[in-house]
């Protein structure tokens, strides 16, 4: 039996170490010295890899709350074009008042002055504004929206740091993984303008869970994200087909009614005592007509034509279906059943490239997918340097239009080829995962020869069911890997370093 000290030491060789594998991060570690060396003890500090990541992620955090010091000082109290100017905009503040948290008023019960007759939030969201507001101290309705925002940043500062942990834990092997998400730049920037990053944490859980083989409890945390936002309801679907391929039907029945089960806690309350204001996210989101970000606005800017709500409402979803369908397919087909994190990923960046609208914190969905599906620091700054450029772009066409005749920012055609960068920079992503899973000796989690770190009873499960080639897979499909021999969940040769 191996002794502590072995064990230790195995543990610490297992680590895969970004420096040795990714040019990038060899000569992004420069700035701290250089790579690691062998003789590194990881984990023999109070500075684990996930300790650093977390201390990483509240550092930019709060790097990106210093960003929006100019609105939060005055931009966001004088005009709307100050705001923009200097891409400081958040709705936080502008919702404690135009929502009713600044009267007092309960979310879904209380019906609003205005247009908006009720919160179009979902529930789990709205309890969380409705706790910040609690928090929020008196004073002058300027103060109080600061001191809203600034309660606001302090607990979604706590999901940041839950989602940089969680993705660094899932792949066990992978912990550095989590700085892709710690040190996005995007992710600093927007991360306090909206409510976003609720969901995002609980799906960042979710999948944490999933990985070690926690069915029920990845099920309950959906249905929580899912209480907060939709889009994490998509990743049943992954789940879905990949325990179809490898006929784990037990573990889907579990996390498809353990998010049904909290979801259901979680809204029926307010389902059953205020039916109108529980509904409104749904109704807002289905008459929400063509709006920022998407290549919906590219094709009625460019061609001046009007396209109705319910004709994008019906083509958008009538292009999901299809997405999905081929993600499906793609599942089934694929030589080596996918990676979940593969699959998550593209199946969110699918709703997200056919929606009708992108608002910049849109990103932050994607973000934890994209280090765990694609952990390569080339791509994935390739992508975020796309985004980053969305985020000037918008800010600087809404300078732009409410600037009147001085026309200061970026016109309407500047702002179009904004949201093709995003496009094209997502679309790249997209491409490169599905070149991984069609061609899995160039996937780099599975170079070590992992299977799936990220899924749990799915992690070296057999295929009960594929389809095309994947069927009858020839002995030479065996992806070559450099290094050791390896056979698909096991090293027979020396650990690398």
């Amino acid at each position: 039996m191996p002794s502590a000290e072995d064990t230790s030491v195995h543990e610490e060789r297992s680590v895969v170490r970004p420096t040795h594998q990714d040019e990038i991060a060899e000569a992004g570690s420069e700035l701290i010295g250089g790579r690691s060396g062998r003789w590194t003890r990881l984990g023999s500090t109070a500075l684990t890899p996930v300790g650093v990541i977390a201390l990483v992620a509240l550092g930019m955090f709060a790097l990106g709350m210093v960003q929006k010091l100019p609105c939060y000082n005055w931009a966001w109290f004088r005009g709307a074009g100050s705001q923009y100017t200097h891409a400081c905009y958040s709705d936080i503040p502008h919702l404690y008042v135009g929502r009713g948290f600044s009267d007092g008023l309960v979310p879904y019960f209380d019906r609003l002055p205005g247009d908006m007759q009720y919160l179009e939030y979902p529930v789990l969201t709205g309890v969380f504004m409705q706790i910040a507001s609690w928090l929020t101290p008196g004073g002058s309705i300027q103060h109080r929206e600061q001191m809203y925002w600034m309660v606001n940043a302090g607990m979604l500062m706590i999901c940041a740091v839950i989602i940089a942990v969680c993705v660094a834990r899932t792949h066990r092997r992978r912990p550095w993984d989590g700085l892709l998400v710690a040190l996005a730049p995007a992710f600093a920037l927007t991360a306090t303008i909206n409510w976003d990053l609720l969901a995002v944490a609980l799906t960042a859980a979710a999948m944490l869970m999933w990985s070690r083989g926690r069915a029920l409890a990845f099920g309950l945390l959906i249905g929580l994200a899912t209480a907060a936002k939709l889009y994490p309801l998509l990743l049943l679907g992954p789940v879905f087909v990949l325990c179809w391929r490898a006929g784990r039907w037990r573990e889907f029945g579990l996390a498809a009614l353990g998010a049904a089960a909290s979801w259901l806690v979680v809204n029926l309350p307010v389902m059953i005592y205020a039916p109108e204001g529980w509904s409104k996210f749904y109704s807002f989101s289905e008459e929400r007509g063509i709006d920022f970000g998407s290549f919906w606005l590219i094709i009625t800017q460019r061609t001046g034509m009007r396209i109705e709500t319910s004709t994008v409402n019906l083509v958008s979803e009538l292009l999901m279906v299809l997405l999905c369908v081929g993600i499906a397919v793609l599942t089934l087909m694929a030589p080596r059943r996918p990676r979940f994190a593969q699959l998550a990923f593209l199946v969110v960046a699918a709703f997200i490239l056919v929606n009708k609208v992108y608002s910049p914190q849109y990103v932050l969905w994607l973000i934890p997918l994209a280090a765990l599906a694609r952990p390569r620091w080339r791509d994935f700054l390739i992508w975020q340097a796309c985004e980053v450029m969305y985020f000037l772009g918008i800010w600087m066409y809404l300078a732009y239009t409410t600037s009147g005749d001085k026309h200061q920012g970026l016109p309407t055609e500047g702002y179009q080829l904004a949201i093709a960068l995003h496009l094209l920079g997502t679309l790249y992503l997209c491409a490169v995962v599905v070149r991984d899973i069609l061609m899995p000796e160039r996937d780099v989690v599975r170079r070590d020869g992992s299977d799936d770190p990220s899924g749990g009873v799915l992690d070296g499960a057999g295929d009960v069911f594929a389809l095309g080639p994947a069927a009858h897979p020839a002995r030479h499909a065996v992806p070559a890997v450099e290094g050791p021999w390896v056979d698909w969940g096991a090293v027979h040769g020396p650990a690398a370093d």
